[in-house]
């Protein structure tokens, strides 16, 4: 059986891209338009892995991040960033969120910039999944 891949992005030519991406290399891709829909998915489809934008209508890539990383039950579910936010903006807003009383969280097991190649994204998933 396939792993279970779910990409959360509000940009529907970002999510077609990876999509046919995670098919071409034997995964099945799950679809979330903004981080609310993330974590219904996650709970309801219980991915391999998650493919997460920071920026999103209707919560956020970084909060849905830190609530991932924050649950006993989620927090060994691996997470690969996919953002055109710069990667130490990204930890800086982490580490802004730990300062006011938040618990803090591991950097994400990758991060890559927008806009990524194909080759790039599908080796940085299969070093995870394997």
């Amino acid at each position: 059986m396939s792993k279970k891949v779910l990409v959360v992005d509000d940009d529907p030519d970002v999510r077609l891209f990876t999509v046919t991406v995670l098919e071409q290399h034997g995964y099945t891709p799950l679809e979330a338009t903004n981080g609310e829909e993330g974590k219904q998915m996650i709970k309801d489809a219980a991915p391999d892995l998650v493919i997460l934008d920071v920026l999103m209508p209707r919560e956020s890539g970084v909060r849905l991040y830190r609530e991932i990383k924050t649950d006993k039950k989620l927090r060994d579910l691996p997470v690969v960033i996919l953002s055109g936010i710069a990667e130490k903006s990204f930890l800086r807003s982490q580490k802004a969120l730990t300062e006011f009383g938040g618990e803090p969280v591991p950097e994400p097991e990758c991060y890559l910039e927008k806009p990524v190649e194909a080759e790039d994204l599908i080796q940085a998933i299969q070093k995870i999944l394997g």
